[in-house]
């Protein structure tokens, strides 16, 4: 998994510059800097990332913010075979 992040961290990485500073998620650097992470991860796993971002959102708001059993973060995670055909990019020749 961790070898998504530093592709992902590598697409951005003039914004990632900063990153390593704003290790508080609690802030508006911290939560855009996680977003961009998500976006460049799902793009790694050839997914939409305008249609996995409400997907992903609308399948954590099921569970309790303190809560969410691990077999339900593999289902959504941008890897799993379980996401919906709607968040997959459609292959090209």
């Amino acid at each position: 998994m961790r070898a998504f992040f530093n592709d992902a961290e590598k697409s951005i990485k003039a914004f990632c510059a900063g990153k390593h500073s704003w290790h508080i998620i609690d802030s508006i650097r911290g939560a855009i800097a996680l977003l961009y992470s998500i976006d460049e991860i799902a793009k790694a796993n050839n997914l939409k990332p305008y249609q996995y971002f409400p997907y992903l959102l609308t399948e954590l708001m099921k569970y309790p913010w303190d809560n969410v059993l691990g077999n339900a973060l593999e289902k959504i995670m941008p890897w799993s075979p379980d996401l919906p055909d709607s968040c997959r990019k459609t292959k090209t020749r």
